[in-house]
Formats: C-alpha cells, structure tokens, sequence
C-alpha cells in the first residue's frame, strides 16, 4: 500500500522468514514494495524518502539472522534529507539486495516510462549500468519493469555474466495485458539467451489495479511457472544449472490458466473496490438502484467485493420510473440480501420545480428537469454517506462518460466510480457471464434477467430510451474505442465504414463533455486508455479536426 512504508517492510519480512522455510534462497518484491506504487508526488518529499530508507534498514536487520537468504526489495532513494542543510538531488527507483543484514548489489531503473498513467521522468533520474548478484553460484541480473521491454538493459546484464534476468513489476492491468506481458517477455528471453522470472505487484491503488500474475519463462520463452491473477502469494521457482555452457533450468510448481477477458474484468473490478474502499477506511458502500444494467451490474461487483451486509441499495423512483424498475430491483436485492430501501423523489422533484416556477415561467420542460431528478437522487445518496461514513458508488459507464450522457451533481456525485472505464456493450457481457459464473462462491446469479434484455432507458421522462440522444452502443462504443482509446482520426473511421454523422456526433460529444469528466468521481482503469490520467485534453480550446 503507497505510503504505509511499516506495513510494506512487515509483509517482505513476512514472506522472506516463510520462503526461507521452504527452502528458498532468493525472494523477490515487486517495483517499489517498500513505499507502493505509484506514490506520485510524495516522493518529492524528503520525509518521504527518509521513511522508506528506514523501511529498507528494518528489512535488513530484522532478516540479517536468515543465513544465505538474499531479498530484493523494490525502493525509491535520493532526495531524501542527509542533514538539516544538505539534500540529495538525485533520486533512482532502486532494487537493492540484502543478505544477511548487508546490501550486496544495488540496480537503478534505467527505461523510465512517461506515458499512459506513467509519469517516472517527474520523479527518477534513470540509471546507467547493470547490477548481477550470485547466489550459489548462479549469476543474477537485475531489471525493473520497462527495463524489460527494451533490449539494452538485459544485453547489459547478459554481458556483465548475468545467467538468469529477475524482473521487479508493477505494470497496471488492462484487459489482455497479461498475455502481453509474456509475449513481449518471451522476445526479450529470445533475444539475450536468459530465463526470465517476472515479480509482478497486487492490488488496487486509486484508479490503477496490478494483478499479479507472476511467472518464470526458460530459455526457450516457455511458461514454466504462472501464479494466480488478482492475489497476493508466494510462487516457488526451482533454479538448476546443467553445465556452464548451458542455460540454467527452471521449475515452478503451477501453472495457473489465464481466464477470459470476462472473468478478468470481473476480478479486476472487485480487487478495485475492495482495496480502495480498505485502504481508504469507508466501512460500507451505498448506491443508487434504478432497476437498470448499470446499477445492477455495479451492486453485484460490490458484493462479490465487500460482501453484501456493508451494502446499501437505495431505489428513487421518479413519476418515470416502469413498474418493472421496481419489481427486478426488488428482485435483485432479494438475491443478494443487501439492506434494501425505496425513496420516492416525486415531493422532491415537484418542490423543486414549484420553487423554480417563477425563474422559468414561459419555458418548456427540457433536460433541466431531467437533470433536477439525478440531483435529487445525488443529494439524497451524499446525505445518507455523510450520515453513515459509507462511500457512494456512481454506476455511470465509459459510454455515457464519453458523451456526457450523465448529469453533474446527480448520477456523478459520490465517491468512487466502479465501471467509468467499461463501456456499455462490456457492461452486458460482463452482466450475463456474472449470471453464468460464481466465483466468490455466492450461490447466486445476482442479475435478473429482464434487467439485462430490456432496452436501457434513464427513465427521466415519458417513454425514454438511451437510442433517442445516442447511436446504437455497438456503434458508439467501436467509435469511442477507436477514436479515443486508440487516437484513430474521422475520416479513418468513416472509410471503414462508419456513418460520419454517427461518427462526427460522437466525437463531438467527447469534446463538449470534457468539463464533466473532470469533475467525476475517480474510477478504475481497465483499459490501455481511460478518462483520468491517460487522457489530457484542454477543456478551453477551439481545434475542430
């Protein structure tokens, strides 16, 4: 966890009296274990810097006593204080070796990543040279995650005598880039003649997830080790030499299966939850229940993450809201057994619009009393989390949040926003392999059905449906994934086929929409490209492509 730098130092020392045990002779951390990743600004300060210098010095005293043991611990270092006037300059994301209670070998990161989520050029001045440690004999060489995908740091290695590469992780999750992972890995094993183990971070930290994932390649880029996706664990390696010419050998004890993209999102989803409603202290979640997929979707996540006695669903029915609304939502919490409450907004709605009545005498209703209704639903839900301590979790999805089909101060107030980077034919999916798969072990298919076949409507007035103000979501969400995930321009879209009306009102929404999502909840990122740090785009400014 970023910053809580005891915690981090009891949990290596844990792991490192345990793997000694079972016979272990080297342990690997993740990418910066000692202070968590990404602390972004706070590795600017000095105190900072200190704190993790004190964390790493726990570490080796308190496993000094474990004879042979060598542990690489993952640390910022530079920039801390040296003396009330002096401070160091430089700062290095650092892999250190301990045994024994002394540092043995030291690397510095030197592929330093600034793009994506990543911002490592604020932070780290990139390092220069290799750093290969023996243990028994064997030679290792040190890398720190982008090293990997370069092919200057692990020629290095190999050239200093390096006979196996042990990499130190913390590359955030998006949907397929676990297999990504091993085939770019696999080619760096290809291209220097080294075995390859890869330690690999987890959990969830404001908007990124790390699943995990470990595993160990032979010198023939073939998977010899996998750990589980999306927990922690200490995975084993075996490590045998077969001759000084020859490459060493390596063994794991299991290979887990890579799951479907589905079963992945899910998990990522659910770790997302529940460690930034743990890590952040929120005893409990409430949301709002409309008896639409969002929500749906949303509630069942949060059970699978938090377990359903520390849910709160809350139904607000407006004069819109169908009886079928009412009837699955009722349905559904019956299902799950989370505490279940029913707020009509009507008095509410009409007050508003009573006390409004002077200020618009003369105009026809339009979507400011469509947007009264979500504000009054967000104000209700923010009262009873200021009341309660519990978080609100907003159930808006990528596909309204790119075309600003949500309301400020409504549907977007809260929290945390659990599926702002799923766009909404996911949503379906996600909802039906839900049905067809329990893997918490619930017992339950949470979602009814006629919640996830009817037409999605935002039931704010007479006969609403989301096709009215949208293009179908097959269409909406290709031209969201290209153009705004991948950067793909107008006229590419519309030689493959697109309707540039479709495509030129899209792209139109994304740009008008921009002060909204600025002020949306932080959400989690599962995909290469999300609305949050991976997209920085002016809300002031006039180019039209």
């Amino acid at each position: 966890m970023v910053g809580d730098m005891a915690g981090n130092a009891r949990k290596i020392i844990d792991a490192a009296k345990t793997a000694y045990g079972h016979g272990a002779r080297v342990l690997i951390t993740p990418e910066l274990a000692i202070c968590g990743y990404a602390a972004e600004d706070l590795l600017l300060r000095p105190a900072f810097i200190d704190a993790c210098d004190d964390a790493l010095k726990t570490v080796a005293r308190e496993l000094a006593g474990l004879k042979g043991l060598h542990v690489v611990v993952g640390h910022p270092e530079g920039g801390g204080v040296q003396s009330k006037s002096v401070a160091i300059s430089k700062r290095f994301n650092r892999a250190t070796v301990l045994s024994e209670g002394q540092t043995v070998a030291t690397y510095a990161k030197q592929e330093l990543p600034n793009y994506q989520v990543f911002d490592e050029r604020r932070y780290f001045t990139p390092g220069q040279e290799a750093c290969v440690f023996d243990v028994a004999g064997v030679k290792l060489g040190l890398l720190i995650c982008e090293d990997a995908w370069f092919e200057n740091p692990a020629l290095q290695a190999r050239d200093a005598g390096a006979q196996l590469l042990v990499v130190l992780n913390a590359s955030p999750f998006h949907v397929g880039k676990g297999l990504e992972r091993e085939v770019q890995m696999g080619q760096r094993v290809q291209h220097c003649g080294l075995p390859l183990v890869y330690a690999h971070l987890v959990g969830g930290q404001d908007e990124v997830i790390f699943e995990g994932r470990s595993f160990a390649l032979n010198a023939n880029s073939e998977v010899v080790a996998r750990a589980p996706a999306f927990q922690e664990c200490l995975q084993y390696i075996e490590v045998q030499s077969k001759g000084p010419s020859e490459p060493l050998s390596l063994k794991g004890q299991e290979i887990s299966q890579n799951g479907s993209w589905e079963e992945d999102l899910w998990h990522a989803l659910v770790l997302g939850i529940r460690d930034y409603l743990g890590k952040n202290g929120f005893p409990s979640a409430l949301l709002g229940l409309s008896g639409g997929i969002d929500s749906a979707l949303v509630l069942a996540l949060a059970v699978d993450a938090i377990g359903a006695d520390k849910i709160h669903a809350v139904m607000m029915p407006s004069p819109y809201t169908a009886d079928i609304s009412w009837i699955d939502s009722r349905e559904m919490v019956k299902r799950l057994g989370v505490r279940y409450d029913e707020i009509s907004i009507a008095p509410l709605f009409e007050s508003f619009k009573s006390a409004l009545s002077d200020q618009f005498k003369g105009l026809a209703e339009d979507t400011t009393e469509e947007n009264i209704q979500a504000r009054v639903r967000g104000t209700l839900l923010m009262a009873m989390s200021n009341k309660t301590g519990g978080i609100v979790l907003t159930t808006g999805n990528k596909s309204e949040m790119a075309t600003g089909y949500c309301t400020l101060y409504g549907d977007m107030a809260g929290g945390f926003a659990v599926i702002k980077d799923v766009v909404k034919t996911q949503v379906f999916k996600l909802a039906e392999w839900r049905n067809q798969n329990d893997p918490y072990g619930t017992g339950r298919s949470p979602i009814p059905e006629r919640i996830i076949t009817r037409p999605p409507s935002a039931e704010l007035r007479a006969d609403q449906k989301d096709q009215d103000s949208l293009p179908p979501y097959e269409v909406l969400d290709a031209i969201v994934q290209r153009y705004m995930e991948n950067d793909e321009g107008i006229n590419a879209l519309v030689a493959d086929g697109f309707d540039r009306a479709d495509v030129e009102k899209v792209t139109r929404l994304i740009k008008l929409n921009e002060y909204k999502r600025r002020q949306s909840p932080v959400g989690i990122r599962v995909t290469h490209r999300s609305f949050g740090k991976d997209w920085r785009y002016p809300i002031t400014n006039r180019f039209r492509a």
